[in-house]
């Protein structure tokens, strides 16, 4: 156990990443706190881990989330302040959106920047989060009324690089409906795509003759993106048609899983009518239920669309912690059946069929260093719409890219007017470089390196 990997917040794509790590790398022990309660967790999970991780000569490497207050820890135990240590940032705490400047809660930042001065090596998972973080430092440092530290960022930019996020792509071919199995040939065409290639060969091909052209006319508007501060029945026919099939082929009640919104996901739900390719747009939103994602924009261009008679289907997934906003229980009522699904589905294979059944997914974040989901969502064949700002730009092609709520709308009016348009598209971005079978090489080298020897 050379490598020791502290994660503070083990949840969501935290939990993602050092459970990958601790899987693909030899000779790691892992120490973790849930996920619950993030501000106790950056303020006190230091002193926790102080007590609570045995001391031992095999440690090299110390690798932690920004979420751990390091030079906490680094005080507290000097043994593993002598270590390499490598600090990670999911998000920096610098530019996270809080609704009023007055309530942004500045020690949270500020142990950020200690952690980096004590860190030997910071890892962002983008450039985005990098450059946000290092350019706001200056700014930042002068909230402080006097003697204020000086070229704190010229200190901690030689020690900066960036590993993008590793996302470990499934085989997602069994859940792929007939019209997204070109998508799947080009991503299984492509070396590393970090998923596992199914053996058999693809059965499904489909023209795309004249789809992009068409397509062309729905892509026409582009444009910064302003980011706010923070902290209907008779087109479901078809589709109930083959639920009915589905159900009557099938002891359905075996199958029903409850989420922890007491919702219930059943395969057959996106299953039926998949390759018809008049049955409504399928829209997916598969981020956190929190403020920072703006699930209030996103609820709000879907009643317009409701409002203009317009036809879709709607599954909203992603994690809900503490408080969930009000706006989520509101919406589902008003949405009624355009509803497949609603809540987590902690289930994976669960999670990617939803996404493989679907058409669009959509971002609507005011808080975004990376976007897991929305890659995992294009990955299984969703066109993603996303604002014009954060890190969209480093990794979506323009196209697919939004810069006000009014042009969201405007692209989904003409996707739910003809979603067989959306269904024959390919994507024109990459999700390789993301994956982990085209990172593993940097993260090996990075958590196999000896510490320095002055150390």
């Amino acid at each position: 156990m050379s490598l020791l990997i502290i994660e503070a917040f083990y949840g969501g794509s935290h939990k993602q990443l050092v459970d990958l790590l601790q899987e693909e790398l030899e000779d790691c022990v892992l120490y973790t706190l849930p996920a619950k309660k993030w501000h106790w967790r950056a303020r006190t999970s230091a002193l926790y881990f102080s007590q609570n991780i045995p001391s031992s000569e095999r440690y090299r490497i110390l690798f932690a989330s920004s979420v751990l207050n390091l030079t906490e820890l680094a005080a507290l135990r000097p043994d593993l302040g002598k270590l390499k240590k490598i600090l990670y940032f999911h998000e920096n705490q610098l530019v996270y959106p809080v609704k009023k400047c007055q309530e942004r809660d500045f020690q949270y930042g500020y142990n950020q920047i200690l952690s980096c001065l004590v860190a030997d090596v910071v890892v962002f998972n983008s450039i985005f989060n990098m450059e946000s973080f290092l350019t706001s430092i200056g700014k930042f440092m002068k909230l402080i009324p006097d003697h204020r530290p000086k070229d704190l960022e010229s200190i901690i930019r030689p020690k900066c690089q960036v590993i993008y996020f590793p996302i470990r792509f499934p085989d997602v071919s069994r859940f792929m409906p007939k019209h997204k199995t070109i998508h799947l040939q080009k991503i299984l065409g492509l070396k590393g795509s970090g998923g596992t290639a199914p053996s058999a060969a693809l059965p499904f091909q489909h023209e795309q003759k004249g789809s992009e052209n068409l397509l062309k006319n729905f892509n026409s508007e582009s444009g910064p993106c302003n980011v706010a501060q923070q902290e209907n029945p008779g087109s479901s026919l078809t589709q109930e048609s083959a639920l009915r099939t589905c159900n009557s082929s099938d002891n359905s009640s075996s199958h029903l899983k409850e989420n922890k919104q007491n919702t219930t996901f059943h395969p057959c739900d996106i299953l039926g009518g998949t390759d018809d390719p008049q049955r409504p747009l399928h829209i997916v939103w598969p981020h956190r239920w929190e403020h920072d994602k703006d699930p209030e924009s996103f609820f709000k261009v879907l009643m317009h669309l409701k409002d203009l008679g317009l036809n879709f289907h709607v599954s909203v997934l992603g994690e809900t912690f503490t408080d969930v906003p009000d706006v989520f229980s509101e919406s589902k009522k008003a949405l009624g059946s355009s509803v497949i699904h609603w809540g987590y589905l902690p289930s994976k294979d669960d999670y990617f069929q939803v996404l493989c059944m679907a058409d669009v997914v959509i971002s609507t974040a005011k808080h975004e260093f990376f976007g897991v989901a929305m890659l995992e969502a294009v990955y299984c064949g969703c066109y993603p719409l996303c604002p014009k700002d954060l890190v969209y730009p480093e990794i979506f092609p323009a196209e697919y890219l939004y810069s006000t709520p009014e042009q969201l709308s405007k692209r989904l009016q003409n996707f739910c007017k003809r979603p067989d348009i959306i269904r024959k598209h390919l994507y024109k971005g990459e999700t390789t470089p993301f994956s982990w079978a085209a990172l593993h090489g940097k993260f090996r080298s990075l958590l196999t390196t000896e510490p320095r020897e002055d150390l």
